[in-house]
């Protein structure tokens, strides 16, 4: 057991509903074992708020607050950022062990997707040639669920995906009844949809109309379709139904939307400054509708991804119990892992949670399967359905208000005293 007892909790990336719930599930984990996880730590805004010595007393926070995590969305409450660590950054990574071994810090949960496991893959590998006594275990979590391998075996889904899919599954039926009421002055209506190029989210959609009644068409990135091709498969809709639903992913190919990249080096397309939304409704505008009015659209934008209202009840328990299994990891003493959650085969949709190698998953990327592709290119197939029907639950979330207001865990910002001299994030310097 490493001498060192006190933990770091760290988050990066986009946030999800349910990240806070597998914060959670680590904080309330970590206090099982006393004698094992000393002082509870969050970095705040993520490996940002470790390089500039910003750690959240957590265990300073009332309990009240803390369970208040599983209903709070997004990242507000410890924060999360976009910086990744790269090869190059020794002033960085020398900064990290030098924050930890002077907080004796002995275990780190990092919370995030690919490149953030990247980040605790590395962090794990330093620590042990830097001869810190370390444990770091990774908790995985992305809207787009391109996190792992084609095969399913490194993770089945990462939690965020399925109240996204959900979020769509609802959306889509509010979508449908909007365009079925006024498609004789707006018969398309159009979609954007969050995940760059993968197509997890905008799959999703289908499940909002399983028996294929609604006039939805799905482009994703994947299929290689183009605007032309576009304009041709709504028109036909337009001709058999007089209206069309087209949902589109962000990272459809349409033209130079002056596209920005964030630390990771991924493309922002909510920060660019043209979006595929924009592109497709001007273009179908432009070349002509088989139906009398016009096409107009819409982007969702970030709201899919903090929407806690439409939360999946299976993704918050999901959340919360990999998390949980990231704290039994570090008490076994096992460090370079990440937890993970993997289906079990059968009719009646179960999991168990297990642990993977961080340098499997590290800056890994899952394509959406192409035999879950419609052969027309614009649906998605039946065996989609089967894997992501169970993901999106049953039941609505219970959100506690408090005079009409929502009622989100207040995380106070209670810092450890700063023990070593003021420091700016290397990749900031190089700018």
């Amino acid at each position: 057991m490493t001498i060192n007892n006190n933990v770091v909790i760290a988050q990066s990336g986009g946030p999800t509903s349910v990240i806070n719930n597998s914060l959670r599930g680590i904080i309330e984990t970590c206090c099982l074992f006393p004698e094992t996880f000393r002082k509870i730590y969050g970095g705040y805004h993520g490996i940002e708020g470790i390089l500039k010595e910003e750690l959240i007393d957590l265990g300073a926070q009332d309990k009240e607050e803390i369970a208040l995590l599983r209903t709070t969305p997004a990242a507000g409450a410890i924060g999360t950022c976009r910086y990744k660590l790269k090869k190059h950054q020794d002033e960085d990574f020398k900064r990290v062990i030098d924050i930890f071994k002077v907080h004796n810090i002995g275990y780190f949960f990092y919370i995030g997707g690919n490149d953030s496991m990247d980040t605790a893959n590395k962090i794990s590998i330093l620590a042990g040639e830097s001869g810190l006594d370390l444990i770091a275990v990774g908790v995985p979590k992305t809207i787009d669920n391109d996190l792992g391998d084609t095969e399913f075996k490194l993770i089945d889904h990462t939690p965020g995906y399925g109240s996204v899919a959900r979020y769509w599954s609802c959306m889509i039926q509010n979508v449908n009844e909007e365009n079925r009421g006024s498609c004789p002055a707006d018969p398309v209506m159009v979609i954007q949809a969050m995940g760059r190029k993968i197509g997890y989210i905008p799959a999703a959609s289908r499940l909002a109309d399983p028996d294929r009644e609604m006039p939805l068409q799905i482009y994703m990135a994947e299929t290689g379709l183009t605007l032309e091709n576009m304009a041709d498969l709504v028109n036909n809709e337009l001709e058999r139904s007089g209206r069309c639903i087209v949902v589109v992913s962000e990272g459809f190919p349409v033209s130079d939307l002056g596209e920005m990249k964030d630390g990771f080096g991924h493309t922002e397309y909510s920060s660019s400054k043209s979006t595929v939304e924009q592109v497709v409704v001007n273009y179908l505008n432009s070349v002509g509708l088989k139906a009398r009015g016009a096409t107009r659209g819409q982007v969702p934008g970030t709201d899919q991804r903090h929407a806690i209202i439409y939360a999946s009840t299976v993704d918050l328990e999901e959340a919360y119990r990999v998390g949980q299994k990231a704290v039994l990891i570090a008490q076994d003493g096992e460090s370079g892992y990440m937890a993970t959650i993997l289906r079990k085969p059968g009719l009646i949709y179960n999991v168990y949670y297990d642990k993977v190698p961080l340098n499997r998953v590290a800056n890994s990327e899952r394509t959406f399967p192409e035999e879950w592709i419609s052969g027309n290119g614009i649906d998605v197939t039946d065996t989609f359905l089967k894997y992501a029907r169970p993901l999106i639950g049953e039941d609505w979330v219970s959100v506690p208000l408090v005079n009409g207001r929502q009622r989100f865990a207040g995380i106070r910002k209670i810092f450890a005293g700063k023990k070593l001299p003021e420091y700016i994030p290397q990749a900031y310097r190089e700018v």
